[in-house]
C-alpha cells in the first residue's frame, strides 16, 4: 500500500491586489497553518516581478518567516 504524501504549506505567492484603492499593484500573500485566508503582507508593489523578488529577498524571507512564527506559537 502507498503512503499518502504529506502535503505541507503552499510558498509564499504574489498577485494581483483586490482592493480597489491600490488597483494596479500586486501584493505578497504568505499561507499559514490552520487558517482558511493566507496572511497578507502589508506592502504594495508597482509589478508582479518586484514581488515575487521581494519574497526571495534576504527582508522578504525575514518577514515570510516572522509571519509563519507568529503563527505557530
Amino acid at each position: 500500500m502507498k503512503k499518502k504524501k504529506d502535503k505541507g504549506l503552499p510558498p509564499p505567492y504574489a498577485e494581483a491586489t483586490k482592493d480597489a484603492r491600490f488597483a494596479g499593484t500586486f501584493e505578497v500573500l504568505v499561507p499559514v497553518p490552520d487558517r482558511v485566508r493566507p496572511h497578507r503582507v502589508g506592502m504594495q508593489f508597482e509589478t508582479l516581478a518586484k514581488a515575487e523578488s521581494w519574497i526571495h529577498s534576504p527582508d522578504g524571507k525575514d518577514a515570510i518567516d516572522e509571519i509563519l512564527s507568529s503563527y505557530s506559537k
